[in-house]
């Protein structure tokens, strides 16, 4: 078990080394993909491949129970339960790196427009602790910060874990108030931006308001 504790430390370590996952851009404009893979399938990290695995979530579906903590209250989230809302689903690899703290951002400010029957979730496998040091260093308010750190049940029950690197895929998913997912955009290339708006389009359009 500590063995592989230690393989999944150090292959995170070199995947984001290597410029994956959420890399540092030296200050130019990050890009923005439009275009999706799907879940369960693969993703790139500056051209390397890598494997989704896990039960693919689907447009249409039910979003799967899972248990994720909250990062300010430390208590069980199943999303799942919270029906009568519309979800809006942030997924980072790790908000402690430059794309995903843009992402996180972008959130947080260009969605503070959304309808407040529209919630804004930051989902990563970073612990809690993490999570909340981030939200308040950055000063983030009208996010829920929910953490996927134990075993990565969230990722394993949407097709968004990174197979090598055990971190998630970063995407956006949106679910409507009865708990079915209406959009999902999985980033194909992991240095790359998702396309923000158009979720926000799609999750303002479930509102109604």
């Amino acid at each position: 078990m500590k063995d592989h504790r230690m393989r999944t430390i150090i292959v995170a370590a070199l995947f984001f080394l290597a410029g994956g996952g959420c890399a540092f851009h030296g200050g130019a404009a990050i890009p923005i993909d439009t275009a999706s893979t799907a879940p369960g399938t693969m993703v790139s990290v500056k051209g390397e491949v890598h494997k989704l695995v896990g039960t693919p979530l689907q447009v249409g579906s039910q979003v799967p129970a899972t248990a994720l903590i909250d990062a300010f209250t430390m208590k069980k989230i199943d999303i799942s339960q919270m029906k009568g809302k519309v979800l809006l689903l942030s997924v980072v690899p790790s908000i402690d790196t430059k794309v995903c703290e843009s992402q996180t951002h972008y959130l947080a400010d260009k969605g503070a427009r959304l309808p407040q029957d529209v919630v804004r979730i930051a989902i990563s496998r970073d612990t809690p602790f993490a999570q909340k040091r981030f939200a308040e260093e950055a000063k983030l308010s009208g996010l829920t910060f929910l953490s996927d750190y134990k075993e990565g049940a969230f990722g394993r029950a949407t097709g968004l874990l990174i197979d090598d690197s055990m971190l998630l895929a970063r995407s956006v998913v949106v679910v409507d108030k009865d708990n079915v997912v209406r959009y999902i955009q999985v980033v194909p290339e992991l240095s790359h931006l998702p396309d923000m708006e158009t979720a926000f389009g799609k999750a303002m359009a479930l509102s109604g308001k």
